[in-house]
């Protein structure tokens, strides 16, 4: 170790006059390959000391040394990830005009009271979305519960994150038509 990390300091303890080298502190950039509480997110450039980044952080992959390479590919790999996320959410708008066109009529026995025998889900929805050309997936048919009575439901479909479009599900008994 050199003597550009080391400085100088007066030790004072018990009345002595010795000087002490003492190790500088020093820290390195590093950019964080996981989410790490006490640090930040995936991608957060941080400061961290010289000991941790290289006997904890860099070899067990947490984080890597944020040198212009890795800057770079960092800024490129955002860049991507930001179109992805612009090009899904075109796909989800675009679906969700198609979807808002559409509305489901489910058929099921029912008893009195319009209380069905069963209970439509978001399964029974999903398939019924399939059988008119529209594949949603049955995770994205956002019921808080499943529907056990005749009627008329407004459903929400979760397509992205800020995309949801409402469809009319119709709810009737054997051998009627939806209104």
């Amino acid at each position: 170790m050199g003597a550009a990390g080391l400085f100088c300091r007066p030790c004072f303890e018990r009345g002595c006059a010795v000087i002490l080298f003492v190790e500088e502190e020093s820290t390195v950039k590093v950019i964080l390959q996981e989410r790490i509480d006490t640090l930040g997110e995936i991608g957060d450039i941080v400061n961290v000391k010289d000991g941790y980044g290289r006997n904890y952080l860099l070899p067990r992959k947490k984080a890597i040394v944020a040198d212009e390479r890795n800057l770079k590919a960092l800024n490129h790999a955002k860049m991507l990830v930001e179109h992805r996320k612009v090009r899904a959410r075109k796909e989800a708008e675009e679906m969700a005009k198609r979807l808002q066109a559409a509305s489901v009529r489910i058929a099921r026995k029912a008893g009195e009271n319009d209380k069905l025998f069963g209970s439509v889900t978001a399964m029974d929805i999903d398939a019924a979305l399939r059988a008119q050309g529209i594949d949603v997936g049955r995770r994205a048919v956002m019921l808080e519960e499943p529907i056990k009575n005749l009627g008329v439901w407004d459903v929400p479909i979760r397509l992205h994150a800020d995309v949801s479009p409402v469809i009319k599900v119709y709810v009737v008994k054997d051998g009627e038509t939806a209104e």
